[in-house]
């Protein structure tokens, strides 16, 4: 498989160099057979590239349309990954480089044939990207593809998902939208058994086709679908929420607080609320401590006092202090 995927890159490699080439010059150049250039040929036609034969002394072979890209042989999971890759990248605030990959999957979409050009052009149509975090569980390349294909034909989509505990419930729902952090990925959808809006973690989900049938498309559950996600799963999926005001702009903060940790509105040039959640007070206090800024509880009061009782524990605890023993 080696050997014949690297002959058949040295093959469009050949076409390209120029206009036209016999069998016979094609068969010499390859150390193949005229029989084995044909076969040849035929698999390149069967990925999408256009070869042009005319038969005849004077006949031979042509690269059609396209034939100024650079060769590329990927299969559909390589084209997935490749795409996700480039994706990812695109979206990772780094100056100067998020506008190169986005030309390079300009450029993929542009020289892969038109079965993986459907596909990746699916995941680049239907992602959001939500910047920050560190990479988490992988998930499966096939998976994303399908999900995505679902968001681009607006098809109910039929899953087995596992919930944080490891209970699994089978879901049906419309797929609106992938959103990709640099620690997860999302799906948001219509769950049609409850009736609501849901953001489901794509690592967890385990497809169940088949699919189908075909739905109106439903408008969004928000403007912003990175900011929406943020929301959920920094803040609605936890019994205790706050609100935060930091003495710095929501830019600088964003340097400190991922997407996953909370939401960041700005109030002026100078600073900002986060929105956020943890699972009792106790931990929303360390969760806050733990951003490494300055800070102002807005709300809720408990979390004030929580804070008072912690620093007097604090201050007990260092020595040499008069209040060690009070």
């Amino acid at each position: 498989m080696v050997d014949t995927s690297a002959r058949l890159l040295r093959l469009l490699s050949l076409l390209q160099a120029r206009r036209a080439w016999s069998g016979a010059d094609l068969a010499d150049r390859l150390g193949i057979t005229p029989r084995t250039v044909r076969r040849d040929v035929d698999r390149l036609r069967e990925l999408g590239y256009p070869v042009n034969a005319s038969p005849g002394t004077g006949g031979g072979y042509q690269l059609g349309a396209g034939a100024e890209l650079p060769p590329l042989l990927l299969d559909d999971e390589e084209a997935v990954a490749v795409a996700v890759g480039l994706r990812t990248a695109a979206g990772q605030g780094i100056e100067g480089i998020g506008e190169t990959f986005v030309r390079a999957l300009a450029k993929l979409e542009q020289v892969l044939p038109d079965r993986l050009r459907r596909r990746v052009s699916a995941l680049n149509a239907f992602t959001v990207p939500l910047l920050r975090g560190a990479w988490g569980t992988p998930v499966d390349p096939a998976v994303l593809t399908e999900l995505a294909n679902a968001c681009r034909d607006g098809e109910r989509l039929r899953f087995a998902y596992q919930d944080h505990d490891g209970a699994e419930t089978r879901r049906t729902v419309e797929p609106h939208r992938l959103v990709c952090t640099e620690h997860r990925w999302y799906l948001v959808a219509w769950d049609t058994d409850r009736a609501d809006w849901r953001t489901f973690r794509v690592d967890r989900i385990t497809p169940t086709p088949p699919h189908g049938p075909r739905f109106p498309p439903r408008e969004a559950p928000a403007g912003d679908l990175a900011a929406y996600v943020s929301r959920g799963v920094s803040t609605r999926v936890y019994a205790t929420e706050a609100v935060i005001r930091l003495p710095v702009s929501a830019e600088e903060a964003a340097r400190s607080v991922s997407p996953s940790t909370g939401v960041l509105e700005a109030v002026d040039a100078h600073s900002c609320l986060l929105r956020t959640g943890a699972r009792s007070m106790e931990v929303m206090a360390f969760h806050v401590l733990s951003v490494g800024l300055d800070f102002e509880v807005v709300e809720p009061p408990e979390l004030v006092d929580h804070i008072r009782t912690l620093r007097d524990r604090l201050s007990r605890a260092l020595p040499g202090t008069d209040a060690a023993l009070t």
